[in-house]
């Protein structure tokens, strides 16, 4: 636990059984990059990556935005394969078990 209260990284992650299965559908080395992305996102100091270029860290073809302008304390998508696939997830932040819950997964 931080100075402020809540956890800090590595955040738990778990995944809606939809979007497990679409990710064990996709081929070996597209689960390498969402594996990649996962890194990112459990390691990020703050998930939703708020703030001007606050994703800028992020390795080339990788990027995140909330899924609506007018929420931005909801959804976010994390684009990857130089925005070939999405991650749709959400932050719960609690100060016991704060999590990363990934609702929906996309790869073209």
């Amino acid at each position: 636990m931080t100075a402020d209260g809540f956890m800090g990284p590595p955040w738990q992650m778990d995944w809606t059984l939809k979007a497990q299965a679409a990710r064990d559908a996709l081929p070996e080395e597209v689960r390498k990059i969402v594996d990649a992305v996962r890194a990112e996102l459990v390691t990020a100091e703050d998930p939703y990556f708020r703030g001007i270029e606050a994703d800028a860290d992020l390795p080339t073809g990788m990027r995140v935005g909330p899924v609506r302008s007018s929420d931005p304390k909801g959804a976010r998508i994390f684009f990857f394969d130089e925005g070939h696939g999405w991650l749709i997830y959400t932050f719960v932040r609690r100060v016991e078990d704060p999590q990363l819950v990934v609702e929906e997964i996309f790869w073209q």
